[in-house]
């Protein structure tokens, strides 16, 4: 049968999400949580595969990441919650479990991914954001111009080639990708971006993050968002903003499928930012 699962998870200690050679990634955590709650269950701890719906960056978080995986291992759905998180440290957890048709998958059944990027902004950093938020250092009395910022956003929104974004190691098959909406709420000392589109390219949220802040801090007009889509140059953008403030909020698919929704999903977020 195949199973899916919602995930939410702090990346700050990972490699990022894929298995890698001598790194500790989230997938390899993931995938020997479920060997060890299998054979703990009595069945031969084969190994099992994940397919993700996102293959978060390193030191990039989730709150509703969703994965599949096949198995011949009937169980109750949440008894899949409780035994894969009894095997799981503490930076990960599942949230539910599904049993879905042969036809489902996490990656290529979504039709729309969801990005929350927090920044906070001021003379000082906070501890208790380390690793958690981005933070850009600001004087006093000083903050960005967001409504520059939102007149940026709008030459993004459609489907458009955002090569000017993406990472040299990207593997997508194509630069073409449709943004659905951009969010910009200011809320000093924070700041949060939520973009949603159909798909994101590698390191594409922090590429255009980055961008935002020049555009926000007064170093750049509103209009070189649009310059930079039609040039197609990642090399003309501003440089890869930090992981620590990028969370893959949420991941939408078909109704028929009935996907959970994530548990507790972005509850730590300011209502401004949950309730749009």
């Amino acid at each position: 049968m195949r199973i899916a699962l919602g995930l939410q998870y702090d990346g700050s200690p990972y490699a990022g999400w894929q298995l890698q050679p001598n790194q500790t990634t989230v997938q390899g955590e993931l995938e020997k949580a479920l060997a060890a709650f299998v054979g703990a269950e009595g069945t031969h701890a084969s190994s099992i595969n994940t397919i993700t719906a996102g293959r978060t960056d390193a030191g990039v978080h989730a709150l509703g990441q969703v994965i599949h995986f096949d198995t011949h291992v009937e169980r109750e759905e949440f008894s899949w919650v409780r035994g894969v998180n009894s095997y799981l440290p503490n930076s990960i957890v599942v949230n539910w479990a599904k049993v879905v048709p042969e036809e489902f998958s996490a990656r290529f059944s979504a039709y729309e991914r969801t990005y929350i990027y927090a920044l906070h902004a001021g003379p000082c950093r906070s501890p208790m954001m380390n690793q958690r938020a981005g933070y850009v250092m600001l004087p006093p009395n000083i903050w960005f111009d967001v409504e520059a910022m939102r007149e940026a956003a709008q030459y993004l929104i459609g489907e458009h080639d955002f090569s000017a974004f993406r990472s040299s190691e990207c593997q997508s098959n194509t630069p073409v990708k449709t943004m659905y909406s951009i969010e910009i709420i200011s809320e000093k000392p924070w700041l949060y971006f939520r973009i949603r589109g159909n798909a994101f390219l590698h390191h594409m949220v922090r590429n255009l993050v980055g961008s935002f802040l020049q555009i926000g801090r007064g170093r750049q007009k509103p209009e070189w968002m649009g310059q930079l889509l039609e040039g197609k140059n990642r090399q003309l953008a501003a440089p890869t903003f930090m992981p620590d403030g990028l969370y893959l909020s949420k991941i939408a698919y078909p109704e028929e499928f009935a996907i959970p929704s994530p548990w507790l999903e972005n509850s730590w977020l300011p209502a401004a930012v949950v309730g749009r």
